[in-house]
């Protein structure tokens, strides 16, 4: 069975591809939505990875990697908003889900390396 931040990250990055998608196609945005579908999609690659880690440094690694890419994806996303790409609702709903995911990415870390 998966976990929760396995599961979390595989659907955010599902919602990230569809947002990217219509950004792509309704907004003719390309550079930005560029920069977010590989930001975005990298948080739940490198938590599968750490699934398979070889020590419990590495598996720290791995999460401390799409912690890092959590932060990008925020930027990207407020980026995209702040410049009308993206509507408060869209906004909201996604960057929450973000916000979601890096608090229970920092939990995992804390918990991990203690």
């Amino acid at each position: 069975m998966e976990n929760a931040i396995t599961q979390k990250s595989f659907s955010f990055a599902v919602r990230i591809v569809n947002l990217c998608k219509h950004l792509r196609s309704a907004k003719k945005e390309y550079l930005l939505s560029k920069q977010l579908l590989r930001s975005g999609t990298s948080i739940g690659a490198n938590v599968a990875e750490s699934q398979q880690a070889q020590s419990r440094a590495d598996f720290v690694a791995k999460l401390n990697i799409s912690l890092k890419e959590t932060a990008e994806t925020k930027y990207w996303l407020s980026l995209l908003h702040a410049t009308q790409y993206l509507t408060d609702v869209e906004f909201d709903s996604i960057y929450a889900d973000c916000v979601e995911i890096e608090k229970l990415l920092v939990s995992i870390i804390k918990t991990t390396s203690a």
